[in-house]
């Protein structure tokens, strides 16, 4: 859930329609949201509700291997820059009356002095009306507008065996007509774009173009928005693919925000600060707006949907 949620839930409902995701404010209100739990009972479902996000359990072994190691791979760089993850226990985990759709969240807020306003994963799985499943997973990670550089995403939905689409990228901040340093210090100096190219020599490859004109504009030059279909007699192939091809442009996409977004300082003036904030600002609510309003509800009922709506609002935009 990561251009995060906004892009996740918009491909859902697309697939779904078919025919038969901080501050010191954040980390205040979350706290005050797990009073709702004992604490015992508190640490015990929350220790259980990460487990399973961690676990991500309902993809194959290639896919969960590649999420555990990204969500590692942030973890461990910036260590105690991030904050516990202290959502409340039934967002962390939650699932529809039917039980026919599960979903986890897990946010780790930056620390005052980090740059990284706050991380994002998700896993969403719900049964498809005309059979199967829909699983999606995600990793973002935002950055607070004391710095310009951009944010990280990564996005694979799976509707079938045989079918995957991949959303890798690191969406800018700043516009990049107005900004040419911009686009050649994150996109072209960084040489994103060969990752690009490296999947689409693969025979099984082709460009993915989302219907959502917003999704379009959002990401960078160098981004990967691809689909990945594979005959039915060679589901294997798309593990394939996962393991020897999108995990390591990922790793590499993922490093080259960790090395030049996440850490290094960028001075900004006062004025640069305030309207990015007001640009970051605007990002998260559409988030939320363009999509999540209609599509949780539809997958998880109005009760569930309103209880996890309310708390990414306060974490989008604390």
């Amino acid at each position: 859930m990561a251009i995060s949620l906004c892009s996740v839930q918009l491909f859902t409902s697309q697939i779904l329609a078919q025919p038969s995701l901080p501050s010191s404010s954040r980390s205040v209100f979350l706290r005050k949201r797990r009073l709702s739990c004992s604490s015992s009972k508190y640490m015990e479902q929350q220790n259980e509700n990460k487990s399973k996000f961690k676990e991500f359990p309902y993809v194959s072994v290639p896919h969960r291997e590649l999420m555990v190691e990204l969500v590692s791979t942030v973890e461990n760089r910036l260590g105690t820059s991030l904050l516990p993850c202290t959502l409340p226990c039934n967002v962390q985990y939650f699932e529809n009356s039917t039980a026919t759709a599960h979903a986890s969240l897990y946010v780790r807020s930056g620390h005052s002095s980090s740059q990284v306003d706050f991380i994002l994963g998700s896993w969403v799985h719900c049964n498809l009306p005309t059979g199967g499943a829909l699983n999606i997973t995600s990793l973002s990670a935002y950055l607070r507008p004391s710095t310009d550089a951009p944010n990280f995403l990564i996005e694979v939905i799976r509707s079938s065996p045989t079918s995957l689409i991949l959303i890798l990228d690191l969406p800018p901040r700043k516009d990049l007509v107005q900004h040419p340093d911009y686009l050649k210090t994150f996109y072209e100096e960084t040489q994103l774009d060969k990752q690009r190219q490296l999947l689409e020599k693969l025979p099984e490859v082709k460009p993915y173009f989302s219907s959502s004109l917003y999704i379009r504009a959002v990401v960078s030059p160098s981004a990967i928005l691809v689909s990945i279909e594979t005959e039915a007699s060679q589901a294997i192939r798309i593990d394939e693919i996962i393991q020897d091809h999108i995990s390591p442009v990922a790793k590499v996409m993922l490093e080259t925000w960790l090395d030049l977004c996440a850490c290094p300082e960028r001075k900004l003036t006062e004025d640069e600060s305030t309207a990015l904030a007001k640009r970051d600002k605007i990002f998260k609510n559409k988030t939320i707006e363009i999509d999540l309003e209609s599509s949780f509800p539809r997958l998880f009922g109005q009760e569930v949907a309103n209880k996890v709506l309310g708390v990414l609002r306060e974490v989008y935009n604390a």
